[in-house]
């Protein structure tokens, strides 16, 4: 905690110095009848200075005599630029026990930033590897399907069934002995008898 507070203290003498740095050192004589009281009061009279050069200096070192600033119901704040956080004091500047509360609070303040930052980090590389898995999962999905659809046979074109043509279904039985049953056998021999008593057609004579 003291290297945190006297790095804290440099950063602030060091903010300090800068109004001084940036005025002449002719303009840091007293320039009041009286010694102000607070910030307020010495700002004030720094308006009454006689030219813009030598206000600026003036109130240059209002800021650096003067850490509070008047509350409107009384009392002074302080704000701690390095926490951003106005604290509570009883007079102009801050007393021994307020600049050891206000140092405890800005040992608390680091805490709570490393605090935050490492769990932001932690939470940061947990997203990334549940992305990873997310991704490692979907990839041995897509191989899983790829290889059972390998694994499914393609199926095989059935051969076409040549129709066989049935035959005609034939007529029912006939009768032995009737019209309908006889006349086929009787026409045919009928043809017969007529190629035996029908003579050959003659060739023609071969002329000589």
């Amino acid at each position: 905690m003291s290297d945190v507070v006297a790095s804290r203290r440099a950063a602030l003498v060091v903010a300090a110095a800068g109004f001084f740095l940036l005025t002449p050192l002719h303009a840091h004589a007293q320039w009041w009848k009286r010694a102000p009281v607070d910030f307020e009061e010495c700002a004030d009279a720094a308006e009454k200075a006689a030219n813009k050069t030598e206000k600026t200096a003036a109130l240059a070192d209002c800021n650096a005599k003067f850490a509070g600033r008047r509350k409107p119901g009384g009392g002074y704040s302080y704000y701690d630029f390095l926490q951003d956080r106005t604290f509570d004091i009883a007079g102009p500047n801050p007393t021994p026990e307020e600049q050891k509360r206000i140092d405890e609070s800005y040992t608390a303040y680091l805490a709570n930033q490393r605090r935050s930052n490492e769990a932001a980090q932690v939470a940061a590389r947990q997203q990334r590897e549940q992305r990873e898995q997310q991704e490692q999962q979907a990839r041995q999905q897509q191989v899983a399907l790829r290889t059972e659809v390998e694994r499914v046979p393609v199926p095989v074109e059935r051969p076409k069934v040549q129709q066989s043509v049935s035959p005609r279904p034939k007529g029912p039985p006939c009768t032995k002995g009737s019209f309908s049953c006889e006349w086929p056998r009787l026409s045919e021999s009928l043809s017969d008898l007529k190629k035996l008593f029908t003579p050959a057609p003659s060739k023609p004579a071969k002329k000589g």
